[in-house]
């Protein structure tokens, strides 16, 4: 009966979000099934479908619900698929200059909150895998299992893969802070400086993460995978997959196989290592 009322929830929304018969929904601008939360000064989009369970997606750099327009359909026939933009991003817009992976984390238990939602199964790419697991250090009650795909600790080349620092270094030093910028242009400087200098999170902040993780990433990774099994190993319940022939969007260049995994590790019991 469960999945049932799943499917049609989820019909429901497809029909509403206009799709024609070769289309899909357009994620992250569904008006059927999004909507606002005034949470932390800002107002939060975020896109639900299915129900059940709750799964957090939580998308990365300069991205939105889009992201997981592989992954949302697989999810919501099994759960209620809370996918959002981040501060800053999509449709969650904040004028504010600064930004921070901790304020995002903060936004997520808060947004969890405006919606009595006690705890959540927790999916995060790239920066939403940094997320993700600041979500788990800094509101533990939060997260009943999380998987995290392409995230880093540290910004520098022990944790990303040389070519693509040594870019973004040579776009750090040729960039003029103090330029007039529009509004967007400001936005997405800000989301580039994010990168470059955040996230700081030590390996031993990861032994406080009390939840089931499932660590990934793909073995050709924009970070390097010493750095994934890095994580992995500091996080005391914790397993590991490596996918091959893969790069950072593991969820999307084996969208299937990823969703089939990621539903198996939400739903059976965890086994310590």
């Amino acid at each position: 009966m469960q999945k049932s009322i799943s499917l049609l929830i989820f019909l429901w929304a497809a029909v509403n979000c206009g799709i024609a018969q070769t289309s899909a929904i357009k994620y992250g601008n569904c008006e059927a099934a999004g909507t606002y939360y005034s949470i932390r000064g800002i107002k939060m989009y975020c896109e639900i479908y299915g129900s059940g369970k709750p799964l957090l997606m939580i998308h990365g750099n300069g991205g939105s619900i889009n992201a997981f327009k592989n992954n949302i359909p697989y999810f919501a026939s099994r759960y209620k698929v809370i996918a959002l933009d981040s501060r800053s991003q999509g449709k969650s817009t904040d004028p504010a200059d600064s930004l921070s992976f901790e304020m995002m984390a903060d936004d997520e238990a808060a947004l969890l909150d405006a919606m009595h939602i006690d705890s959540a199964y927790v999916l995060g790419w790239s920066d939403g895998g940094i997320n993700a697991l600041l979500l788990a250090i800094r509101h533990p009650e939060k997260v009943i299992k999380l998987a995290s795909t392409g995230a880093n600790l540290w910004p520098d080349s022990t944790a990303i893969i040389p070519a693509l620092w040594e870019s973004d270094k040579a776009r750090f030093i040729n960039t003029d802070l103090k330029k007039t910028r529009t509004s967007k242009e400001k936005n997405e400087l800000k989301m580039f400086l994010l990168d470059w200098f955040q996230p700081n999170i030590k390996l031993t902040d990861l032994h406080s993460v009390r939840c089931p993780s499932l660590i990934i990433g793909g073995d050709h990774d924009l970070i390097r995978v010493e750095h994934t099994v890095q994580i992995y190993q500091s996080i005391p319940k914790a397993w590991l997959w490596i996918i091959p022939n893969s790069g950072h969007g593991t969820l999307i260049e084996h969208a299937d196989e990823f969703n089939r995994k990621v539903d198996d590790f939400f739903n059976e019991p965890f086994h310590k290592r």
